[in-house]
């Protein structure tokens, strides 16, 4: 089992070399603060939970009867919120169409049944959206802290029996003013080919985006403590010796899946912890959007949706889409012609727009 999963990230691994993220449109974002602390890695007893990372807490507190979010799938879906966020600039965010094509998005692949994909992306969806996260720093000098509440309202209109079904009004959540200025303001890139090859570990997708994190701003040699390491990442594990030597060799294992994909990271065993060694970050800088103007107001407003998500579509139109370009997947296709007609004039019938459109890229292209 171990020899086909490494088999399979080597298989990744090639792919991503021989494409640049920002070639395949695979760059990502993860929020800052979730990078230098981590959330659980398995179902968590209690309403609160705290992680140290040197002079930096995070804590995550949520109502006890929701429960804390833990697992693969809360960090899948941050990373989907932080870079819709980035990509829009906008706090409102449209879940997709229907669960299944949502689904894709986080490669996920839609089953039922209490353990199930769909039950538990619906259950941690809600402990994610109901979280409050709490970002503390405190040295001899000086304190700070900032506290996030994540989603101001959600909305989740599907139906887990019938994933693939648009149902008559949109899934979106809509982030705290806060917490959008902070994703947006500073989220950290990822490939996101990287995340969905290493979804079944939380703990290789909190050291990936940490590594990546780190590896930007890294500039002369570090070696880290293991307890330290233990205190950011090692939640599971007591704080003994015996505690810190499973942690270890735990980190260890995940990071070699992580190295697999991110070969240009120096990393090494050292003699009390684990040594950085400058290298070249696992995706290139590249400019942030603009930030939108947001009115300082005691209760946050929402941001207007963005020209390019102001075409509304009617739900029998996705099906007109599918026959118009057989083969294609329509919601792909809706993606690149709210690009293409972001800097146009409106057209006056939005439906029969998108469908002229799925119709002339088949006629162009022909199947995919």
């Amino acid at each position: 089992m171990i020899r086909k999963n490494i088999d399979k990230l080597i298989t990744e691994a090639l792919a991503i070399e021989a494409e640049e993220a920002k070639q395949a449109g695979a760059i990502g974002f993860m929020a800052r603060a979730l990078t230098q602390a981590t959330m659980p890695h398995k179902e968590t007893p209690g309403s609160e939970f705290t992680r140290r990372n040197g002079n930096f807490t995070l804590s995550m507190v949520c109502p006890s009867h929701v429960g804390l979010p833990y697992g693969s799938y809360p960090r899948l879906l941050l990373s989907w919120l932080t870079t819709e966020a980035v990509r829009t600039k906008s706090p409102v965010l449209e879940l997709g169409p229907s669960l299944s094509a949502f689904m894709a998005n986080l490669d996920l692949m839609p089953t039922g049944g209490r353990w199930g994909t769909i039950h538990r992306l619906r259950d941690q969806m809600k402990r994610l959206f109901s979280a409050t996260v709490s970002c503390d720093y405190a040295d001899d000098t000086k304190d700070g802290a900032d506290r996030y509440l994540i989603a101001k309202q959600y909305r989740l209109w599907w139906d887990p029996k019938s994933p693939s079904q648009i149902p008559l009004w949109k899934s979106t959540v809509t982030l705290y003013e806060d917490f959008f200025r902070e994703i947006i303001e500073r989220p950290v890139p990822i490939d996101m080919r990287a995340l969905k090859a290493l979804k079944r570990s939380p703990m290789a997708l909190d050291i990936y985006c940490w590594l990546t994190y780190r590896m930007f701003y890294l500039r002369k040699p570090t070696e880290i403590p293991w307890l330290a390491l233990q205190m950011q990442f090692g939640a599971d594990y007591p704080v003994t010796g015996q505690g810190l030597r499973d942690f270890k060799k735990n980190f260890l294992k995940h990071l070699r899946a992580v190295h697999v994909l991110y070969p240009q990271a120096k990393v090494e065993n050292g003699e009390k912890g684990l040594l950085l060694k400058p290298s070249k970050p696992h995706v290139a800088q590249t400019p942030l959007p603009a930030l939108p103007h947001l009115k300082n107001n005691p209760v946050p407003e929402p941001l207007p949706l963005p020209a390019m998500n102001s075409l509304t579509l009617q739900i029998s139109t996705y099906e007109k889409a599918k026959k118009a370009a057989p083969g294609w997947d329509v919601y792909a296709l809706e993606r690149e012609w709210r690009e293409w007609s972001a800097d146009k004039e409106p057209p006056q019938n939005s439906d029969a727009a998108f469908i002229a459109f799925c119709r002339k890229k088949f006629a162009r292209v022909g199947r995919p």
